[in-house]
C-alpha cells in the first residue's frame, strides 16, 4: 500500500471518528446527576439542572410529594423501593415532582442519577440496563419515562411490562422506573375498545391494566381547585418578589385561567411568566 492510499485511509478513519462517539464511560458519572439516553448510536448525554422551582413551591400535591420523596430516599440509601407510575391531569406537576425530588435528594446522595428515556426509545432499554448493571456497586439510577402511552400498533409496552415484572430481561437492583402518563392504564381508549371484543371479558380487563398493575406505586394527580390555583400563584409571586399586590394577582389569575379553560400548575406558571415579564422581574431562585 502506497503513502497516498495510507493518507486516504487515515482521512476516512478520522472522519468516522468524528461521527461515532466514544464508548460510554460508566466509571465516573459524578460530573452530572441528570442524563438523557440517546440511541443510534447509544449515548448517555449529560444535562444541566435548570430548575426554576424548588420542591417546597409545589402546592396541592402533598400526599404524592411525601410518598414519592420517601420512596426515592429509600432507593438513594440503597434500600428497596418501588417502580412508580404518576398519572393524571396535564400540567398537574407530575414531571416537576420527579425532577425536583431527584434534585433535592441527589444533592446529598451524589450516587443517585436520573436518566430520561423517550418513549420511542423504550425498545432499547435492554441495552441501557446491560450498561447500568456494570455499576451496581457505585450508582443508583432512576429511569424516567415522561408522557408515556402506547398505540394499538406499538408493542413496546410489552418490553416495559417484562422489565417491571423481572422476567427474561432482568432489571438490575440499582435501577427503578418512574413513569408519567395522562392515562392510568397507559393503553389508549381505541385499543381498549378493540380488546373488549375478545372472547373472555376477564382477559379484556386484565390486558387493560396489565402494565399499570406492574408499578408498585400508582399516584394520581387531579385538576386543581380555584383556591389551590390561587395559592400556587401567590406563592410563586412572593418567591420571585414580583411587585404586584395579592388582589391584582388574584384578579389577573382568574381572568387568565378563564381564557385558558384550565387550572393547573402549567397554567399557573404561564401566568407567572407573563406578570414577571410585565414587571421586568427575572425568574430565578434567590
Amino acid at each position: 500500500m502506497n503513502s497516498f492510499e495510507n493518507k486516504n485511509l487515515k482521512r476516512i478513519a478520522d472522519a468516522l471518528d468524528r461521527f461515532i462517539p466514544p464508548p460510554i464511560n460508566l466509571k465516573n458519572l459524578n460530573g452530572s446527576n441528570l442524563f438523557v439516553w440517546k440511541t443510534n448510536p447509544d449515548q448517555l448525554i449529560h444535562l444541566e439542572n435548570s430548575n426554576l422551582l424548588t420542591l417546597e413551591m409545589l402546592i396541592g400535591i402533598n400526599y404524592n410529594k411525601e410518598i414519592l420523596y420517601n420512596n426515592t430516599l429509600q432507593f438513594a440509601k440503597g434500600f428497596s423501593a418501588n417502580n412508580v407510575l404518576l398519572w393524571g391531569a396535564r400540567g398537574a406537576g407530575k414531571s416537576s415532582l420527579v425532577k425536583l425530588i431527584h434534585n433535592k435528594i441527589s444533592s446529598d446522595y451524589n450516587s443517585l442519577k436520573l436518566i430520561q428515556v423517550k418513549k420511542e426509545d423504550i425498545s432499547s432499554l435492554d441495552r441501557l440496563l446491560s450498561l447500568l448493571k456494570q455499576t451496581q456497586d457505585n450508582y443508583n439510577f432512576i429511569i424516567y419515562c415522561d408522557d408515556l402511552s402506547f398505540s394499538d400498533e406499538n408493542d413496546d409496552f410489552k418490553i416495559l411490562k417484562v422489565l417491571l415484572d423481572g422476567g427474561l430481561i432482568e432489571k438490575p437492583r440499582n435501577v427503578i422506573f418512574y413513569c408519567t402518563s395522562n392515562r392510568k392504564h397507559l393503553i389508549p381508549r381505541d385499543m381498549s375498545e378493540n380488546i373488549s371484543s375478545s372472547i373472555s371479558p376477564t382477559e379484556s380487563v386484565e390486558e387493560k391494566v396489565s402494565l399499570s398493575d406492574r408499578f408498585g406505586l400508582v399516584l394520581g394527580f387531579y385538576p386543581f381547585s380555584q383556591d389551590q390555583f390561587i395559592e400556587m400563584i401567590i406563592n410563586y409571586k412572593n418567591n420571585y418578589k414580583i411587585p404586584i399586590s395579592d388582589e391584582e394577582t388574584i384578579t389577573g389569575a382568574i381572568e387568565w385561567q378563564q381564557t385558558r379553560g384550565a387550572r393547573s400548575g402549567r397554567v399557573a406558571w404561564q401566568f407567572i411568566t407573563f406578570i414577571a415579564g410585565k414587571y421586568e422581574v427575572l425568574l430565578q431562585l434567590k
